[in-house]
């Protein structure tokens, strides 16, 4: 493990989990990268970097959130409770999303400065979140893209949105959307929300995913404000933005796929930027204190028993204003040939769980989809693995959405019974927390 950090900087260490043994002519080597960021919370900061820090709320205020009457009123209460979690000397804009976008606090495509004054002054706007107009996702997020790049932080300042809706995105294609997304990609972090049953799952995942944010469902209205508190605090939890993961690999290896793993599913393996020779970026986005998990997979050329190789070597690496890096941690990834089928079929736990992990998502997404398309068979096998999987990685959460939507005969074998009605809301939390994963346990 190596650590290396900086003055107002989380301390970021790297540890590899591996079974560095492969079978003469092997070629795939695994790792599980965890990478770990402490202390860099809230109170270890000064107070001056929060000028490098901004956020952008964006409210859905389309007709369908007039039904029912609460949904508006506790998206207004919602924003009002993050506005009041704003940092101090943190740049903050609220954005009211229809087929347009439209400021409602500050306003003239400026940011306001979090104080008591302006977030009084905010909250006092909100009157102005009224329903009405269609959904065009896209126009929002641009919006906020606006604001946030005109913030005066530097350019390793942390912005991030948050962005709420109810309902489709009915009033964009999805051209418009993805173009969008394309181009404001790496500018910001959005945490995405769906609140009642009426939004699809896919277009949120499509937007948090390519933001590197959060996605999830609040189910009744009544959750929006607690919802929003722990995303807000969330946000300003963040202490450095734009750090990537730098993988540089041998020459004739491959990268076949790099993951975040833990604490979502997220292939970041189309997401690499060249870097130099043999080595690439990974985007992770911001960190605050946290750890994360990230499976590495990488093609080298195969050699014969007894020899050994660095076959990747991971560094988080943050960009400097003179366009270079600061290194803060490294691991390394190596392999070592052996004629013992004792050591190289051994499977090291960690990679086996996350392999069983992105399993889980996968049959959770494929069950359900056979099950909307009426394929009882294929959804009932689909289903029934992923309660297996769930069991066995004690993925607990997951195993009791996964019983809302089949009645569980045998947990351990994945013995399963679809049941004859499941609710929208049911169907659409399994689907959320489908990429949620869960650590392996110590034993």
């Amino acid at each position: 493990m190596a650590r290396l950090s900086k003055s107002n900087l989380p301390a970021f260490a790297v540890e590899v989990f591996q079974n560095e043994y492969l079978p003469e002519g092997g070629r795939e080597v695994h790792g599980v990268v965890t990478v770990t960021a402490s202390g860099g919370g809230t109170a270890s900061l000064p107070v001056a970097s929060e000028a490098d820090s901004a956020v952008v709320i964006m409210v859905d205020c389309s007709g369908s959130m007039d039904w029912p009457a609460t949904k508006m009123s506790a998206a207004r209460e919602a924003t009002a409770v993050a506005i009041d979690t704003v940092r101090d000397g943190v740049a903050f804009a609220v954005v009211a999303g229809t087929h347009e976008a439209r400021e409602v606090y500050p306003g003239a495509g400026r940011m306001a400065t979090a104080d008591s004054s302006t977030r009084a002054a905010a909250k006092a706007s909100l009157g102005r979140l009224s329903p009405g107009g269609g959904t065009a996702i896209g126009t929002w997020l641009s919006a906020a893209d606006r604001l946030l790049t005109g913030h005066d932080g530097s350019t390793a300042s942390i912005k991030h949105g948050i962005l709420l809706t109810d309902g489709n995105n009915e009033h964009e294609s999805e051209t418009a959307l993805q173009a969008t997304l394309d181009r404001v990609q790496g500018h910001f972090t959005c945490d995405c929300r769906g609140v009642g049953t009426d939004w699809k799952v896919d277009e949120l995942r499509r937007i948090s995913s390519a933001l590197l944010g959060s996605l999830g469902m609040v189910a009744e209205p009544e959750g929006l404000a607690e919802d929003f508190r722990d995303m807000m605090e969330n946000a300003m939890g963040k202490a450095v933005a734009d750090v990537a993961l730098r993988l540089w690999t041998p020459a004739s290896a491959t990268v076949k796929f790099v993951k975040q793993v833990s604490p979502t599913i997220e292939d970041l393996t189309q997401r690499r930027n060249e870097a130099g020779p043999r080595q690439g970026d990974y985007p992770t986005g911001s960190w605050g204190d946290e750890s994360r998990d990230y499976h590495v997979c990488v093609l080298v050329n195969p050699a014969n028993v007894g020899q050994e190789m660095l076959a990747g070597r991971v560094t988080l690496v943050l960009p400097q204003p003179d366009g270079g890096v600061q290194n803060l941690a490294e691991g390394h990834i190596r392999a070592v040939w052996t004629g013992d089928a004792a050591l190289s079929t051994r499977i090291n736990p960690q990679v086996a769980h996350y392999t069983g992990q992105a399993d889980l998502a996968a049959n959770i997404r494929e069950g359900l989809d056979a099950r909307k398309n009426g394929d009882l068979d294929t959804a009932t096998a689909k289903l029934g693995k992923a309660v297996a999987l769930a069991h066995e990685s004690g993925n607990e959460d997951t195993a009791r959405l996964l019983a809302r939507v089949v009645d569980v005969e045998d947990p351990a074998t994945g013995t399963v019974r679809l049941k004859g009605q499941v609710s929208d809301r049911d169907e659409m939390e399994l689907d959320t927390v489908s990429t949620v994963t869960a650590r392996l346990k110590k034993k």
